[in-house]
């Protein structure tokens, strides 16, 4: 039998499914508050509804959960998560402080098929994508476990979230609801390595949040060789999508940009970038890469990447440096669930 995922419907979904249980619409609005505004993992929770009719709820459907495999706090405060599924398998998050609030950044999916060659998220490949409801859970349940409100998401964890694209935008209808947790639009920020045709279809959505493109090098010959997406949609083409994008949404796009030693680090490569997007409002972010076991990328010294960032200021661009957060914890996406994966394969 398969369940229906409730806490992955979005509220007229939801509403329009206990309806079709024979139940009035404000049933459905109820149980929706109850999933995303009180965030209860069980049925017996919902104290306001009939007991016949959530014994009939409990036979058909399901409140997605997840629980804490692993947790590790840094000395600066972030708290990386290691997230078990139902199905056994495991995703990570990782809890920010900054002074305007908590950030979460979350998993779309369990792994990743895009092979970028620094990133520990890919290693393994892609396993299945999440579901909205899944993607909640992981805002839902650090919450919980933090004490504090999350203010911010970011969807920069394990997989690709253009991949999941459907899921995903699912997951922004329910997390930004009024009948929810309701973070705004504008205090998410969506991360792509490059998937042009899903890039032009968020466009036509003009939600309102933050795009961030995963672009890492100012040319053709230098991405393939970190990103194989770029061989289906090459820089040409990805920036002339992100420029229609800013144009029928009118938001400017953040450019994540890992600084790796001897690769794309050089005084030509910060002249090559500033070329390749100048004329738009668009946003630098330098990312000093965390280790990761078995990739051949090491991080740039903080020296070479503060002068690429002056370099780029003195250019015309708007560049800063993320600071780096849970370098002591494995905070780099994807580095936890292959250390909980090796372990269970000894």
């Amino acid at each position: 039998m398969e369940y229906v995922q409730l806490t992955s419907l979005t509220e007229p979904q939801l509403v329009a499914y206990i309806q079709s249980l024979g139940q009035p619409a404000f049933r459905g609005r109820q149980i929706y508050k109850w999933l995303h505004e009180k965030q209860v993992t069980d049925f017996s929770q919902m104290t306001d509804q009939p007991k016949a009719f959530l014994e009939k709820l409990s036979e058909a459907a399901v409140i997605e959960t997840l629980t804490i495999a692993r947790k590790q706090v840094s000395k600066d405060g972030t708290v990386k998560y290691l997230f078990r599924l139902p199905d056994g398998n495991c995703i990570e998050s990782v809890v920010m402080r900054y002074s305007y609030g908590n950030t979460i950044c979350v998993s779309t999916e369990v792994g990743c098929a895009m092979g970028c060659r620094f990133c520990a998220s890919t290693q393994g490949g892609l396993v299945r994508r999440l579901t909205a409801g899944e993607i909640c859970a992981e805002v839902y349940a650090a919450q919980k476990d933090v004490g504090e409100r999350i203010s911010n998401i970011v969807l920069m964890g394990i997989g690709e979230p253009l991949d999941n694209y459907n899921n995903v935008l699912d997951f922004l209808r329910i997390i930004s609801s009024d009948h929810g947790i309701n973070i705004g639009m504008r205090n998410i920020s969506l991360s792509t390595c490059g998937l042009v045709p899903k890039i032009a279809e968020l466009a036509q959505e003009c939600l309102g949040l933050t795009l961030s493109v995963s672009l890492h090098a100012p040319n053709n010959t230098l991405r393939s060789s970190m990103m194989p997406v770029n061989d289906a949609y090459p820089v040409e083409e990805l920036i002339a999508a992100c420029r229609a994008y800013q144009q029928k949404t009118g938001r400017r796009i953040s450019f994540e940009y890992a600084m790796v030693k001897g690769v794309n680090d050089t005084p030509a490569c910060a002249e090559e970038l500033a070329h390749l997007l100048r004329g738009m409002s668009a946003h630098i972010n330098l990312i000093p890469i965390n280790p990761v076991d078995g990739s051949q990328y090491s991080a740039s010294d903080a020296k070479n990447v503060n002068d690429f960032k002056e370099r780029l200021i003195a250019l015309g661009m708007n560049a800063t440096v993320r600071r780096r957060l849970g370098t002591d914890i494995s905070a780099a996406c994807g580095q936890l669930r292959q250390e909980a994966k090796g372990e269970s394969d000894q």
